[in-house]
C-alpha cells in the first residue's frame, strides 16, 4: 500500500501512529474523561469533530501564508483556529446537552491545547498533505483518539468490579492500563513506518 494513500494514511493515523498510544499526544482528556463510557464517547466524537475543523482551516491557513511567505505566523493562526473551533463545540453542547455538557466538565475547554489537535495540524502540515489526504488525517487521528479513550473506559469500567491491591488503586492503575494499551498498539508499529 503506498505512503500516501489515503487508506494507508488513514490506517496509519489511527492504528500504527495512534495519537494517544503511541505517540502519547492528547494524555489530559484520554487519562482524565476515561472513567465512563458515556463521558468517553461525547469527548472522542468532541475532539473528532475539532479534529476535522482544525485540519480543513489549517490547510487553508497554510496555503495562504505559504502564498504571501509568511510560514512564521502558522503556529499562532492553527492555536487560534482550534481555540475557535473549541468554542463552537462548547457553545452546541451547552445549548443542546447540557448535562453532558456538566459531565466533561474541565475537559471541554482543555481540547484546546489538547497537543494532539495542534500536533494533527503540524504534521499535515509537515508532511505536505494535500485537501483530501488532510482530511482522510484527520478522520483517522480522531478515529483513532476515540478508539484509545473508549477502550480505557471500557478496562476502567471493568476494572471498578475488580479487586485491586491499595497501593495501586486510582491514579496508578489508570497509567498502568495506559501503558498496557499503549504496548499492545505497538504491534502495529510496523503497519506505518513513519511517525
Amino acid at each position: 500500500m503506498p505512503h500516501d494513500s489515503l487508506s494507508f494514511i488513514f490506517l496509519d493515523a489511527v492504528l500504527a501512529n495512534n495519537f494517544v498510544l503511541a505517540l502519547f499526544l492528547g494524555l489530559c482528556p484520554f487519562l482524565g474523561v476515561s472513567g465512563r463510557l458515556e463521558t468517553a464517547l461525547p469527548m472522542g466524537l468532541a475532539t473528532t469533530f475539532v479534529m476535522l475543523v482544525s485540519s480543513i482551516c489549517a490547510w487553508l491557513i497554510n496555503a495562504i501564508l505559504v502564498t504571501f511567505q509568511i510560514e512564521f505566523l502558522r503556529l499562532i493562526a492553527y492555536i487560534a483556529v482550534i481555540a475557535s473551533a473549541v468554542q463552537l463545540v462548547e457553545m452546541a453542547l451547552k445549548k443542546f446537552s447540557p448535562g453532558l455538557f456538566r459531565a466533561l466538565g474541565i475537559y471541554l475547554p482543555l481540547i484546546t491545547t489538547n497537543c494532539a489537535i495542534l500536533g494533527l495540524a503540524l504534521f499535515q502540515t509537515f508532511r505536505h498533505y494535500d485537501f483530501l489526504q488532510s482530511l482522510v488525517f484527520s478522520l483517522g487521528a480522531g478515529g483513532g483518539f476515540t478508539l484509545a479513550i473508549l477502550l480505557m473506559a471500557g478496562l476502567r469500567e471493568k476494572l471498578a468490579l475488580a479487586e485491586v491491591p491499595s497501593i495501586v488503586q486510582g491514579a496508578a492503575i489508570s497509567l498502568i492500563l495506559g501503558g498496557l494499551l499503549s504496548l499492545t498498539f505497538m504491534g502495529f508499529a510496523g503497519l506505518g513506518g513513519q511517525t
